[in-house]
């Protein structure tokens, strides 16, 4: 397929509506919408250490009519937390959401470490389509303790993974360390001029660095719960996954998944993976309109 950047200059813009709303247990998931309120349902699970107010597709979601809803996980933002949690408690604090705001089985897109959250609910049936988009993979899986990876990757993330791996309360302890600073510095470090050219623009900046801020406001714990989950063995079954899902990288990151999700794809069943050239891990921001087009063609729309 011919995919082209959006037209439209605006990356990042305020939601149209924010709320939270209740869950079986008491506890309460924020979200924040985009686009128009009888659009199609397409939830978003955002990256690492970002809150719900760091949408995308600014300028696209009312020509698609896409009604975008971005999620808190626990312990972020203003979500309650779930202290424990694990990926088959989120699928169903989805599917309780989706219930209690009348959504049925929305589409979902995923950002980064958001990946295997909702890898967790397409597999548990909560969502009908899924676009993981920039996904972190599952680096702590056996493909990637031997060459080529082993020679490419970092060592220090083979420590962190073997460690949320075997002692996840030590891994936790750990990552509960970072602030938003330290979350900021360390994505632009990493980033390809590329992505520096969107994450340094003026509006993006400053609402990246507000989801940071925002996502730590009850301390560091929810994201470090994410990342011990992310970062050991995803315990989700992806075979069981039946929605459509599709992967998409871009050519120049290499930062979410070391072979730019050429084996997580092959482990969903029926996934396709697009690969395009020229862009980095930013691709949710400049590809928003190609992303939620063929997400809303996969889900029927």
């Amino acid at each position: 397929m011919t995919v082209i950047p959006d037209r439209s200059p605006v990356l990042v813009a305020p939601a149209a509506r924010t709320g939270t709303a209740p869950l079986p247990d008491g506890r309460e998931m924020a979200w924040a919408e985009w686009g128009p309120e009888d659009g199609i349902p397409v939830l978003f699970s955002p990256g690492a250490a970002t809150s719900r107010s760091l949408g995308f597709g600014a300028g696209v979601v009312n020509e698609a009519g896409v009604r975008l809803i971005a999620l808190d996980r626990p312990g972020l933002g203003a979500s309650t937390p779930a202290p424990g949690r694990t990926f088959d408690d989120f699928a169903a604090d989805i599917a309780a959401f989706a219930r209690t705001r009348g959504l049925d089985r929305p589409a979902m897109v995923a950002n980064s470490q958001g990946a295997p959250f909702a890898l967790a609910c397409a597999a548990h049936g909560v969502i009908r389509a899924l676009a993981v988009v920039s996904g972190a993979d599952e680096i702590a899986h056996p493909r990637f303790a031997g060459p080529p990876f082993t020679d490419v990757l970092p060592v220090d993330l083979y420590r962190l993974t073997e460690l949320a791996t075997r002692e996840p309360e030590a891994a936790h302890a750990e990552f509960a360390r970072f602030t938003p600073q330290a979350m900021w510095d360390m994505v632009l470090a990493g980033s390809p001029p590329q992505d520096r050219a969107v994450y340094e623009r003026a509006d993006f900046a400053t609402a990246y660095r507000r989801a940071l801020d925002e996502a730590f406001a009850q301390g560091p714990d929810g994201y470090a719960r994410d990342t011990v989950l992310a970062m050991g063995r995803w315990d989700i079954d992806l075979a069981a996954i039946g929605a459509p899902v599709d992967f998409w990288y871009g050519d120049q990151d290499f930062g979410h998944s070391p072979d730019q999700g050429e084996g997580l794809t092959a482990r969903v069943p029926g996934a396709v993976r697009h690969v395009l050239p020229g862009v980095g891990g930013a691709l949710l921001w400049t590809h928003a309109s190609a992303v939620l087009c063929t997400l809303r063609e996969r889900a029927g729309e």
